[in-house]
Formats: C-alpha cells, sequence, structure tokens
C-alpha cells in the first residue's frame, strides 16, 4: 500500500485528489506567502518609493511643465535613484520618468518637469513635432 502525502505546510495527510499538493487552502496560502515574503517586501519598499516620487512630481508640476532646484525635490524626499523608465530625445537629452511624472536635468542643479500625457513623448523646447 501506498504511503499518504503529507500537506508541506502543516505536515496533515492529504485526503482528496491525487495531483492535491497542500490539505486545505490556509495551508495552500501560508506556504506560498513564506516562499515569496522577501520578493514581496522588496517589491513593496520600491513600489512605495516610485509611488511616492510621482506624487512629489505631480505636486510640484500642477501645470504640466515647470523648472525646479533640486533642493526642492530632496526637501519632499525625493529619491532619485528610482524611476519606472527613461526616454532620450533626438538631442540626447535623458528624461527620467515615475509612471507618466517625468523630470530632465538641465544646468545649476535645476530640473524640468514634465507630464507624459497618454503615452507621448514629451517635446524639447527647439523640437518640433
Amino acid at each position: 500500500m501506498s504511503e499518504k502525502k503529507k500537506c508541506p505546510e502543516c505536515g496533515e495527510p492529504i485526503l482528496g485528489r491525487a495531483d492535491k499538493k497542500f490539505c486545505s487552502d490556509m495551508c495552500r496560502n501560508s506556504f506560498n506567502n513564506k516562499q515569496n515574503s522577501d520578493v514581496t517586501n522588496f517589491m513593496r519598499t520600491v513600489n512605495n518609493i516610485l509611488r511616492k516620487n510621482r506624487r512629489i512630481l505631480e505636486e510640484l508640476n500642477p501645470t504640466g511643465k515647470i523648472s525646479v532646484h533640486r533642493d526642492k525635490l530632496s526637501e519632499k524626499g525625493f529619491n532619485f535613484n528610482y524611476f519606472t523608465s527613461t526616454y532620450v530625445t533626438k538631442k540626447s537629452h535623458t528624461y527620467y520618468f515615475c509612471y507618466e511624472q517625468g523630470y530632465l536635468a538641465v544646468e545649476n542643479n535645476y530640473y524640468i518637469l514634465v507630464e507624459d500625457n497618454k503615452g507621448k513623448e514629451p517635446k524639447e523646447e527647439n523640437e518640433k513635432a
């Protein structure tokens, strides 16, 4: 006679279908949550930073395009190491985006804040459409 399979979470015998791996939904969820906890915590931390960056950019840029000093961003807690995407223009200027809110470093520690409306790429001052 074959030995009964045991639940990898609690060790109880598994009853039911032959391909069943856990004794209950609670054990399955508990097991999977433990397996993913490190990744989940890391992702949660990164997502919180990205959301905070986006809120700061949105708050400082109510008109869709404005220039602000780096100190203003830093005072609000902006983290320049985290962004969701970049866009390099024909003139090789790199915009950094936190979702649809973006910024471009210019001279003297100033940044131009922009909003990417509906996936359209930002236009530079002297570029034509």
